[in-house]
């Protein structure tokens, strides 16, 4: 069984910043029948407090437009998630709005169509949830040069439970993005430090975990990728796959590791004995 998180992805209460934001959703083709998963978490984020909204994907452009002029009158944060070609609408809307010169508080895209455009520089936020053997979407989305913000990239391939069709209908990532939602619209994180991109194939079998993107630490004198994991709560392969080694490789003091986080600095647990120098 993983770890759990350093923190713990549930829904937060709602508050009144954060009832300002707009979260505008996008379902993909014949969305009315294959993507009603973004109906329900639509449904899920205005029980939040967080002002959501649902639409197909094909009138993407009048709704960016839309959101222009809303913006300008009440420039609150902004958040685009869309399924399948709902998806590729999630990333050409933050496009829109980066030719106004507006920024987007967090995109997130699951299983987009594979056409869909790279991530745009005013995107604060993004993750990637797809499926990369799958025909309907498996768009995997990398960011433009340049990029600045936090990427994270998850593909459940492994996951033969998980197909396109019911990608978008996962309560437990419902959960976890409800909570970023309103954590970032209600006091927008502020990542100190270098922000490393997380890129990961989530083995069959580990619960899916979101965390938003890496960070640096240095190993200490007798440390192992598994001392880390229990320092940090995460599951060892989390470890294993982003810094490329095997569970039993050898760290050497000052090391430079990197480990998953949120986007609240993650919180450490008291240490074995074996991980003190």
């Amino acid at each position: 069984m993983p770890l759990a998180p350093a923190i713990t992805p549930t829904a937060a209460e709602p508050s009144s910043t954060a009832s300002r934001a707009r979260v505008y959703l996008f379902r993909g083709a014949l969305g009315p029948i294959f993507s009603r998963g973004m109906d329900h978490l639509t449904e899920k984020i205005q029980r939040a407090g967080v002002r959501a909204d649902v639409y197909e994907f094909t009138i993407c452009s009048f709704i960016a437009s839309a959101a222009i002029k809303d913006y300008r009158e009440d420039p609150a944060p902004i958040v685009l998630i869309g399924h399948s070609m709902g998806g590729r609408c999630a990333l050409l809307f933050a496009e829109t709005l980066q030719n106004e010169g507006f920024p987007v508080s967090l995109v997130v895209t699951i299983d987009p169509a594979r056409m869909s455009p790279d991530v745009p520089l005013n995107v604060e936020h993004f993750i990637n949830i797809f499926l990369s053997k799958d025909v309907l979407g498996g768009g995997d989305i990398k960011p433009k040069q340049g990029f600045r913000g936090s990427y994270a990239s998850y593909d459940l391939a492994q996951h033969d439970e998980v197909s396109h069709i019911t990608i978008d209908k996962m309560d437990a990532i419902h959960q976890q993005l409800i909570a970023k939602i309103v954590r970032l619209t209600a006091a927008p994180a502020k990542v100190e430090g270098e922000v490393i991109p997380l890129r990961y194939v989530v083995p069959a079998g580990e619960e899916i975990e979101l965390w938003d993107s890496g960070m640096a630490v240095t190993a200490r004198s007798r440390d192992t990728l598994q001392t880390l994991a229990l320092r940090y709560r995460l599951p060892q392969w989390s470890l294993t796959q982003i810094n490329q080694m095997p569970d039993d490789a050898p760290l050497t003091a000052g090391e430079r590791i990197i480990v998953p986080r949120y986007l609240t600095p993650l919180t450490t647990v008291s240490e074995p004995v074996s991980s003190r120098p």
